[in-house]
């Protein structure tokens, strides 16, 4: 989000998160419902077209995650308030996902998958 819509202040780390999981593939997923979340923000931001072709593009480095009645019964179990976060965490587990990586590490405390800042995971991750 912050990349397709420019924002100054996060936008360069962002950017670097997207360009090591650009050269890094098979590495980054996102979940069903973060695509339909960011589609209808960009589209109602930007355009239909700059959606659509952002979205594509994320597709050809970032798989995406399903998730049904199973992920959405296990995001209730969990103890993070959040719902949209829950259920974040629940296709995580789905995927076997070992980091979450979000600005918004407050809300994921109680994740049984840890979650680092998009700094902190290019500190870690970016230079190995």
């Amino acid at each position: 989000m912050d990349v397709a819509l420019g924002r100054s202040d996060f936008g360069p780390t962002s950017r670097a998160l997207l360009e090591w999981c650009q050269q890094t593939p098979q590495m980054a997923v996102v979940a069903w419902h973060t695509i339909s979340n960011l589609f209808y923000l960009l589209h109602a931001a930007r355009s239909d077209s700059f959606a659509r072709a952002f979205v594509g593009d994320l597709l050809e480095f970032m798989d995406v995650i399903a998730g049904g009645r199973t992920q959405v019964r296990q995001a209730l179990q969990l103890e993070i308030k959040d719902f949209e976060d829950a259920l974040q965490v629940a296709a995580a587990l789905t995927a076997g996902v070992e980091i979450i990586v979000t600005r918004n590490r407050r809300d994921y405390r109680a994740s049984p998958i840890p979650a680092l800042a998009p700094v902190a995971f290019l500190r870690r991750f970016a230079s190995q």
